[in-house]
């Protein structure tokens, strides 16, 4: 059985103790999860006190809703899309507010996750004789990431941060998986698109 169909089956075993009654199951969701919704939620808003309001919010609805939880995809998939339904909301709320945009694009994006922002950058735009990322381009990817869509700068960071299969992100995104690949292309295209802009 490989690491994602044990989580997912232990996770349905939490499911399965907390519709019986037992809260501690629930905890051990909150202590599972916790981390891998902040970091996400984190790089969608930008704004660790946002972050930290939305993933308490998150855990909260999905306490609510657990008892009509069906099953049907997996609890972090449904735990994931409650999360980015939430951060989006909060990210349009904010969308004209100055807001403290400092992100380290050379850090660990979460605990669990070794991936930083300055691995987002397309591969072809690095020659082989210049694969130092240099700190004017990382630079340069964090304001290209800021002129990005929320849906594209979303997708890139679902896909390249959060490393999730097309399969999860269309689950979280309720869009197919075509549409995941397409949009993810068009993601990228600006992107380089933005970098190119930047760098002339």
């Amino acid at each position: 059985m490989s690491t994602k169909a044990q989580e997912v089956a232990f996770d349905r075993l939490l499911v399965d103790r907390f519709k019986s009654g037992d809260q501690e199951a629930f905890n051990e969701m909150v202590t599972r999860y916790w981390d891998r919704i902040y970091g996400m939620v984190n790089q969608l808003l930008r704004n660790p006190q946002d972050a930290e309001e939305v993933t308490q919010d998150a855990f909260i609805r999905a306490h609510r809703g657990l008892v009509n939880f069906r099953g049907d995809s997996a609890f972090s998939t449904w735990l994931y899309q409650i999360a980015t339904n939430l951060a989006r909301n909060r990210y349009w709320y904010w969308w004209r507010r100055k807001r403290d945009k400092s992100v380290s694009f050379d850090a660990p994006v979460s605990a669990d996750n070794a991936t930083t922002l300055a691995e987002l950058i397309p591969a072809e735009l690095e020659t082989p004789e210049d694969a130092t990322v240099t700190q004017e381009l990382i630079s340069g990817i964090a304001a290209g990431m800021e002129k990005l869509t929320a849906k594209h700068r979303e997708i890139l960071i679902l896909r390249n941060v959060k490393n999730l299969s097309y399969e999860e992100i269309a689950a979280i995104l309720s869009i197919s998986v075509g549409t995941v690949k397409s949009r993810i292309a068009r993601a990228r295209d600006s992107l380089r698109a933005k970098l190119g802009e930047d760098f002339k």
